[in-house]
């Protein structure tokens, strides 16, 4: 039986965290909490004879993002009317970016285990968002509060050949996002989504196969679930000798099976033009520098720092500049503990704190323990201050109350004894108030 590969390129579509929506001044909303369409106006749901207006704030995060994944940004680029009918699309076209987008020509390299690995960027362009659908049986409502939300749209080019792949390219560009603090990556909130292009070739093959569009997948599990049936399904196909075909599909979750939504769909069929009602967007390249100087620490030059100075494994490493806040909470204690092991913290918080933050469901910056709290226990654990399970066990009480570790030690009478001379003494005493016992132990009883 033959073997085959995967191509996968992904779309992946990010709101931006602006205050206001693209082209109008409603405010962006929580989707999950907001009423429903209690945040439109007439720009947003599309009324005749309005004017939209380009939202700065939302420009300048994506060029954050285009530098960050070392983008060309584009001196000039075009919105443009994406026409099509759906029920969530109010004005029966999308304002996005085609021809002219903001940023092309990218890289960003992602890790997996001991090797890195860049994945090309096609472009990084601007869009504005759908609305949303709910369904009941017999009718939809539509929900307007994330029409015209500001959407970030990056196009990966077919690069990844494994769902390991995929999985760290989506998981650490949803990183760099949150270094960047233009995306929440939440998830759950539907702020991130994919559009996943697959297509299988022969082992060893250069050639491109024919490909498949899988749709609107709302989380790592669902997008790694319907690559994985795709992967399966072409290569049958294939063995079989018959053809793919090149269409858009939809993921079922429940029955865990793509589904065809249409047939092959090309750049025309969509009647891209300019949008008559916004001039081209220029962007000078001062205020380029101006956005370059100002971003952090990225994600990569972080983990690679963190290796190098403070001598962590690069699985370590990765997990700790995986989120922003955490890098930020391990720096924090690593100044406040300044004799303490870079290692040992970076122990305590990749194991028992980030046990106490899975099982409570919270996040780092969600805590009430302050750095230099967790600097001090661990401080009295490598001076013997106490052992490591009663460090367990004071965490975990600072965890509950944020108490400091002295006090909780005290209350709970966990100093360990470390003078040889009294700890000589204890024994001395155990072993003559236990003269049976030693003697058993003496003729060979040893438990």
């Amino acid at each position: 039986m033959p073997s085959f590969e995967p191509v996968i390129g992904l779309e992946v579509h990010a709101e931006l965290e602006t205050l206001s929506k693209m082209f109008c001044g409603c405010q962006v909303v929580d989707l999950t909490i907001s009423e429903p369409n209690s945040s439109v106006c007439e720009i947003c749901t599309g009324m005749p004879g309005t004017l939209p207006v380009i939202n700065k704030r939302a420009v300048e995060y994506a060029v954050r993002v285009a530098l960050a994944l070392n983008c060309k940004i584009a001196e000039v680029s075009v919105f443009a009317r994406k026409n099509y009918f759906y029920p969530d699309l109010p004005k029966g076209f999308q304002i996005s970016q085609y021809e002219l987008p903001l940023a092309r020509n990218g890289h960003m390299a992602i890790t997996l285990g001991e090797q890195t690995k860049d994945v090309r960027i096609r472009q990084v362009h601007l869009e504005e968002d759908t609305g949303k659908l709910a369904h009941h049986p017999g009718y939809s409502l539509v929900d307007f509060n994330r029409s015209g939300v500001p959407l970030l749209e990056i196009v990966s080019e077919p690069d990844l050949h494994s769902l390991d792949e995929v999985r760290t390219y989506a998981m650490e560009l949803r990183s760099l996002l949150r270094y960047l603090e233009v995306n929440s990556g939440d998830m759950e909130k539907g702020v991130m989504r994919f559009e996943a292009n697959i297509s299988m070739r022969p082992t060893g093959s250069k050639d491109l196969g024919t490909r498949t569009e899988i749709k609107n997948l709302n989380s790592f599990k669902s997008m790694i679930r319907a690559l994985s049936f795709e992967i399966e399904r072409q290569s049958k196909l294939l063995s079989q000798g018959e053809e793919v075909l090149q269409e858009t599909v939809g993921w079922d979750e429940k029955l865990s099976t793509t589904f065809s939504q249409r047939g092959k769909e090309e750049a025309h069929d969509y009647r891209y033009f300019p949008e008559p009602d916004l001039p081209p967007l220029h962007i000078e390249s001062s205020w380029i520098e101006e956005i370059k100087s100002g971003l952090p620490e990225l994600p990569n030059a972080r983990r690679n720092r963190f290796v190098n100075d403070y001598e962590l494994t690069p699985y370590t490493a990765g997990v700790l500049t995986a989120d922003r806040t955490t890098a930020d909470f391990y720096e924090e204690v690593l100044s406040a503990g300044k004799h303490a092991s870079p290692q040992h913290i970076a122990n305590w918080l990749s194991g028992d704190l980030f046990s106490l933050l899975n099982e409570n469901n919270l996040s780092i910056d969600e805590i009430e323990i302050a750095p230099a709290s967790v600097a001090d226990l661990i401080s009295r654990i490598e001076n013997g201050e106490i052992s490591a399970n009663s460090g367990n066990v004071v965490l975990g009480e600072m965890f509950k109350s944020n108490k400091s570790p002295s006090a909780i030690i005290d209350d709970l009478g966990l100093g360990q004894i470390s003078d040889p001379v009294e700890i000589n003494s204890i024994v001395t005493q155990v072993l003559e108030e236990n003269p049976q016992q030693r003697e058993q132990y003496l003729k060979g009883k040893k438990n």
